[in-house]
Order: C-alpha cells, then structure tokens, then sequence
C-alpha cells in the first residue's frame, strides 16, 4: 500500500522547470558546464553558508557540470562525480575542458593527418574556441589547435558551438 501511495504521489507532482531541464533562477539549460572562476572555490554539502565545506577547489578554470539551482547557489559535479553546492558568484561563464585518462594532441586542423603543435597531458585544463561535433578548437598556455572530443570532460559528444 505504501508504494501505491508513493507512486501516485510522484505521478500527482507537477513538472517543475528542473525536470525540463532550464533553471528556475536563471532560464538556462540544466544540465550545463562552466568553469571556476578563482583558484580556490569552497563546495558545501548544501546551499548556504551555513553548511560545511565538503572540499575546496584550488584549480582556477576547471569544468564543473551544474544540474541544479536554488537561490544563489548550483548543485555540481566534477570530473570524478564528486558533488556539492557552489555560489553562483564562485563560477565564470567560460567553457573550459579537462583532459581525461590519455594525452591529448592538438592538431593544426580537425583532422589526426595534420601537424600536431602540442600535446596536453591528463589533468590539463582547456578553453574552448569552438567545438563541432567530434572535434574542439581550443587554446592553452599559447597554443591554439584541434582535439578530439571524446578526450575531454566539460563538453557532451552531440554538443555544437562557438564561444565568445
């Protein structure tokens, strides 16, 4: 009887806007990626100041992936699925990637047959320029070029853009 009542009740509840997947504070897409926007951004076990710290980042730039809001604050994951809250005004607009499991050569063009002018190793974090569908242009540390996407976290394989 209990689950009957538990599944009529989830039925009853009306879509929200996170379900739909936009955020309710800010009608952006849910989920999303953005990056730190400082070397050291605290992540709380809950939405507030008042909640502990869970971990603190000291990685300027590094691709978290938001999946909620509430308030001024966004639930997010890390490349590892390590999850918390952050304040919003902790997080930049700049798309970035990280480099997984394997170095990742950049390439002159979106193409492995053209010349490779530098190779990012494991941890590396990216910016993007643009990204099409199996390729990224991105830029770091002076160098610009082509990598594979599937390399990367911060970045869905269906995902097509041009950043600012």
């Amino acid at each position: 009887m209990k689950r009957i009542a538990l599944a009529m009740f989830v039925l009853a509840t009306p879509l929200n806007a996170q379900t739909l997947g936009i955020g309710p504070e800010t009608g952006e897409p849910l989920p999303r990626f953005v990056s730190l926007k400082f070397d050291t951004v605290n992540m709380r076990r809950g939405a507030g100041e008042d909640y502990p710290i869970a971990w603190t980042f000291q990685r300027y730039g590094m691709p978290v992936k938001i999946f909620r809001e509430f308030r001024d604050w966004r639930h997010v994951s890390d490349h590892e699925g390590t999850t918390g809250w952050i304040h919003k005004s902790q997080l930049g607009s700049a798309r970035t990637a990280l480099v997984r499991d394997e170095i990742a050569n950049l390439y002159t063009g979106p193409d492995i047959a053209t010349k490779i002018v530098a190779r990012a190793e494991p941890g590396v974090v990216l910016r993007f320029i643009s990204c099409q569908l199996d390729w990224c242009r991105v830029k770091v540390r002076g160098y610009r070029g082509w990598v594979r996407k599937q390399g990367l976290w911060g970045v869905v394989p269906e995902e097509v853009f041009v950043e600012d």
